[in-house]
């Protein structure tokens, strides 16, 4: 599935609204319900990775009652990793404290951004009005996941152009970091006023977080995750849960997707 972006993102730099990117997605694969079917939720993988073995992970959790859906990123240049290419949900130069953000990495391809976070919406769009939805993901796709809430809050991308969901109900993102961590603040503190304003610090505050993180990870440090978690916070998201586990890197454990799991239940309501 391909996503093209038309006009040019806020921030982006660009002055030539005419320029156009085409993302070609890769395949996505389904996780059916084994039980009742209450609700969907999106798994973005991390970087380089794909939407297979997201499905075979995700198959292994006690979750009767949930509906997978794990797309594919396009594959294009990444600068981080010296222009090679592979599966990546948007371009980025590095997350490191050098960047020009501690909080995203200094990443400003907030088209490829947008692309993704709509190619996730689109999905989650055909899903029945009764069936809960949520946008989950580690690392790189975890990051795709925050931003989607900020999306879902303010109700736009950062070009401007409406969010399509309006029914979001969890995200979650696991060793991973917010990207635009400052400017997402800034956009729900300014304008007080503003109905719209308004409408997105009460979309913020009622939508759950589940945000964890190793306090080894050396590819995407501990303090990323826990500087996204305070930048959420000031953004006016007050359903946030911030797990971090000792000694663990840049990888998932059992505890923690039975952390996952338990939340996902608590929060969604799910049947046994």
């Amino acid at each position: 599935m391909s996503y093209a972006q038309h006009s040019p993102p806020l921030g982006s730099g660009s002055k030539t609204p005419s320029s156009r990117r085409t993302f070609e997605f890769g395949k996505t694969h389904v996780v059916r319900p084994k039980g009742k079917h209450q609700a969907t939720i999106v798994w973005l993988h991390g970087l380089g990775d794909n939407g297979l073995s997201s499905s075979q992970l995700l198959e292994s959790l006690r979750l009767p009652n949930i509906k997978w859906i794990c797309p594919t990123a396009p594959i294009r240049p990444v600068k981080t990793l010296g222009g090679f290419s592979c599966t990546s949900w948007f371009d980025m130069r590095e997350v490191s404290s050098s960047s020009s953000s501690s909080e995203n990495g200094g990443n400003d391809d907030w088209e490829g951004l947008d692309a993704s976070a709509s190619h996730i919406a689109n999905l989650l769009s055909t899903e029945p009005t009764h069936v809960k939805v949520g946008i989950g993901g580690f690392s790189m796709g975890g990051a795709v996941a925050a931003y989607s809430a900020t999306c879902y809050a303010m109700g736009s991308f950062s070009n401007g152009m409406p969010y399509p969901l309006s029914n979001l109900t969890s995200v979650l993102a696991l060793s991973s970091w917010l990207p635009g961590g400052p400017t997402c603040r800034t956009l729900l503190r300014n304008n007080n006023n503003n109905v719209n304003t308004i409408h997105a610090k009460s979309r913020a505050a009622s939508l759950p977080i589940f945000l964890a993180h190793g306090i080894a990870d050396d590819v995407v440090l501990y303090k990323y995750g826990h500087q996204s978690a305070h930048s959420l916070y000031s953004a006016g998201f007050r359903s946030i849960t911030f797990k971090s586990y000792d000694g663990i890197g840049h990888y998932t454990i059992p505890t923690e997707m039975d952390d996952v799991a338990n939340w996902l239940n608590s929060n969604l309501g799910l049947e046994g």
